[in-house]
């Protein structure tokens, strides 16, 4: 009943989260299992720390490690803005064929939110993690290839100003259908009344409006017994799971006036980033947001949030992310008991309004604790 975990500290504030998430896993499932089951952590070498001790970022050695892992946990890793080294976020997820980015976002009692409601967000967000604007493929203003490309346009009948720089988003039929069927697994499974496509479809018809019609045809071709459309949940459909789409802009009004109506979304890359943040917002922050990132095979566990740089050795950072990440890992392997500690324990805690410092400006009358001490309080709430 062990579990072994590869895992890579991050950058910044990454080092202090890991050191207070990882007892606090390790106690819960301590608490719920005594010595019956165990945790076995195997650190591997990425970003600033692979860099300082190998002379590269990302070495061969950590890929070829996560390529063989089925669970593996990091912490934040820097990503330069405009330049310098590629994102090493980016590049495991497109190494490692982690096509789907997965974030559940619910709301903690005792945090005073902006919105009114935030007790009704309880959604997860399945985001497609490969394609879209992941997929790398850019030039930037007067390289030769922008030039090429702006001119191959241009005798397409196309008009694109000569200065440009130029991306191209790919979307695929198989990309999005594999997504989508993960959104719906997953709703079936867990009893969610409705799996919402989310898009840009009435402007971008054939790669945002692609991902919502290959995502209908693949509820219709392999979930036909348990998924009906909307208009046929109208006209007194009984199947379980309601399937329809939003348009992006359109949906993030929705998820502030009637989140209760939204409990699974899949969504493209670029739209996921900005829904999965805006949705952390309402019930807390990043802080309190964990995530996961998957293959076929492979189920790679992290924090939401950046290093941090500002704060990073000050013992200011929130743990949460992680902690909750460990949580999540802890139900994907079926230890519910111990998921449930750490849900439970993350309750009291912040209920009792003894927090971090990003927590504590959202809670009025808290006592604010450091990133170590939060993690030593959860595991006394166990």
């Amino acid at each position: 009943m062990n579990k072994t975990i590869e895992y890579i500290v991050g950058d910044g504030i990454g080092p202090e989260v890991f050191a207070a998430a990882r007892p606090v896993i390790d106690a819960a499932v301590a608490k719920a299992y005594g010595d019956s089951r165990k945790l076995s952590w195997h650190e591997l070498l990425a970003g600033e720390k692979a860099f300082k001790e190998t002379g590269n970022y990302l070495p061969q050695e950590t890929l070829d490690a996560l390529a063989k892992a089925e669970l593996a946990m990091k912490g934040p890793l820097g990503t330069p803005v405009g330049g310098g080294i590629r994102s090493l976020n980016v590049t495991m997820r497109q190494v490692l064929d982690l096509y789907a980015c997965i974030r559940p976002i619910k709301y903690f009692q005792g945090i005073e939110s902006p919105v009114k409601r935030p007790d009704l967000v309880d959604m997860i967000v399945f985001r497609e993690n490969t394609e879209d604007v992941y997929a790398g493929i850019e030039w930037a203003s007067g390289t030769p290839e922008a030039k090429r490309l702006i001119e191959f346009l241009e005798s397409m009948g196309k008009k694109v100003d000569a200065t440009a720089g130029i991306g191209i988003k790919p979307m695929t039929p198989a990309g999005s259908k594999r997504l989508v069927r993960k959104a719906i697994e997953h709703a079936v499974s867990q009893g969610k009344p409705n799996v919402t496509l989310v898009h840009k479809g009435n402007i971008m018809k054939f790669t945002e409006g692609g991902f919502r019609a290959w995502g209908y045809e693949l509820a219709a071709e392999e979930f036909a017994d348990q998924v009906m459309t909307e208009q046929q949940a109208k006209e007194g459909g009984t199947k379980p799971v309601v399937i329809k789409d939003r348009i992006a802009d359109a949906m993030f009004q929705e998820v502030l006036i009637r989140p209760e109506q939204y409990s699974v979304i899949a969504t493209t890359n670029l739209n996921g980033d900005y829904i999965s943040d805006a949705l952390a917002a309402q019930v807390g922050g990043l802080g309190l947001a964990p995530g996961v990132n998957m293959s076929a095979s492979l189920a790679f566990f992290e924090a939401t949030h950046g290093t941090a740089p500002t704060i990073a050795g000050m013992d200011k950072a929130n743990p949460g992310s992680l902690v909750l990440c460990g949580a999540m890992l802890l139900e994907h392997v079926g230890w519910f008991e111990a998921a449930k500690l750490i849900h439970d324990a993350m309750d009291k805690v912040i209920s009792a309004k003894t927090v971090t410092v990003d927590l504590a400006s959202q809670i009025p009358g808290s006592t604010t604790v450091g990133c170590k001490a939060f993690g030593e309080l959860l595991q006394k709430n166990f």
